[in-house]
């Protein structure tokens, strides 16, 4: 069974930097049908799509972290990253770790992922 286990969250000021990582098991990375995503939620809202890298490697973001946020992947690793660089306060939310096999047209930032990780917690303070 797939298991994706988020790390790295945690509480920082506005402006500040965090790394989120997700560590994959008994999912392949590697493949050119690998489809793998952050999205976040915050209580009472829908979870959102962050960022998207698909299997050779091209990227899609939500327009309001865009010139911020940074999606990438080590396939040695099996691990998936996301850099969160000036960070606001509306980024404040739970961030989990998405994956699923999707053709490069099929891998958006829609809310239809196989697998999904338990999620870490983001806090900026203003």
């Amino acid at each position: 069974q797939v298991q994706l286990v988020e790390s790295g969250g945690g509480s920082v000021q506005a402006g500040g930097s965090l790394r989120l990582s997700c560590a994959g098991s008994r999912y392949d990375l590697t493949t050119n049908v690998a489809c793998m995503g952050w999205f976040r939620q915050t209580p009472g809202k829908e979870r959102e799509g962050v960022a998207v890298i698909d299997g050779d490697g091209s990227t899609s973001y939500a327009d309001s972290v865009k010139g911020r946020f940074t999606i990438s992947k080590d396939n040695t690793k099996n691990t998936l990253y996301l850099q969160m660089n000036g960070l606001k306060p509306e980024d404040t939310a739970m961030y989990y770790c998405a994956a699923k096999y999707a053709s490069r047209r099929n891998c958006g930032t829609r809310d239809d992922f196989s697998y999904w990780g338990q999620g870490t917690q983001v806090t900026v303070s203003s």
